[in-house]
């Protein structure tokens, strides 16, 4: 998953998000864990958190086994509380994220989740590594450790067809349907920090109508750790033009109601 550079975040858009974000009155909801500073967990392949193939799947190993003072990093007050429910973010329709027995890429992968899996349960522990965050998550009843860059929360999905057809003068059309999709995607990216990262999550699959979908992580509010796009398309003689994009919001630091925090 390589970082691109992409032209900035175009300002209707940009005002679009942040009206949807919100926040909460009286302060944060149960669900919202303490902040979360996504410019020092920026998704990095350099950290090897999604390899798949350097290390065997040893599911004898968790990290309920290890006490603290075994565990990599420092104990931190910091991540997504106990019992937050929370997303994988900014994996590929490909690859998996890795479950590990301890905190760090050095600890055995006890179990791998898929890229649109939503449904993790924090524990309310986090350490901090050199380069990273990790935290403590339940996966369908397994426990074990995650690269924090790597989850999020879910907000508000809404139909923002209308949205980008206004921004570009017109549907937009492209002769494949993941080129559509990319084209769609840089409209909701950044260039602020050292830009947005684009993942297809899932393959191109048709039915009526061809849809993919695909993450822009990394916005220029903190409060937003990306969007989930969800696009649909006709195919006609000249390739696949937009039929309809629903977005949903990942909030990096919680929710309230389907609301960022």
């Amino acid at each position: 998953m390589d970082m691109r550079t992409i032209r900035p975040y175009p300002l209707a858009l940009l005002g679009l998000l942040l009206a949807a974000c919100g926040s909460a009155a009286g302060g944060a909801s149960t669900t919202t864990g303490p902040p979360v500073t996504t410019t020092s967990v920026a998704p990095s392949t350099t950290t090897l958190a999604l390899s798949t193939t350097t290390t065997a799947l040893d599911s004898t190993t968790s990290s309920s086994d290890a006490t603290s003072s075994t565990l990599a990093g420092s104990t931190i007050d910091f991540g997504p509380a106990e019992g937050n429910v929370l997303m994988v973010i900014g994996v590929a329709h490909d690859d998996v994220l890795n479950l590990r027995g301890g905190p760090g890429v050095d600890a055995q992968i006890v179990d791998r989740i898929p890229p649109t899996y939503d449904e993790l349960v924090a524990s309310g522990n986090t350490r901090e590594l050199p380069r990273a965050f990790w935290i403590q998550v339940d996966y369908d009843g397994t426990e074990g450790w995650v690269n924090l860059s790597y989850v999020g929360y879910q907000g508000a999905v809404t139909d923002e067809t209308a949205h980008v057809v206004d921004e570009l003068g017109g549907y937009p059309a492209n002769s494949t349907m993941t080129g559509l999709a990319e084209e769609v995607a840089d409209l909701f990216a950044t260039d602020d920090e050292g830009g947005s990262e684009v993942v297809q999550v899932t393959p191109v699959s048709e039915g009526d109508l061809f849809e993919v979908t695909y993450d822009v992580i990394g916005l220029a509010d903190d409060a937003i750790r990306g969007v989930r796009l969800h696009i649909f398309a006709e195919e006609g003689s000249h390739g696949f033009t937009l039929s309809n994009l629903e977005v949903l919001l990942i909030c990096g630091r919680g929710v309230d109601g389907e609301a960022c925090v």
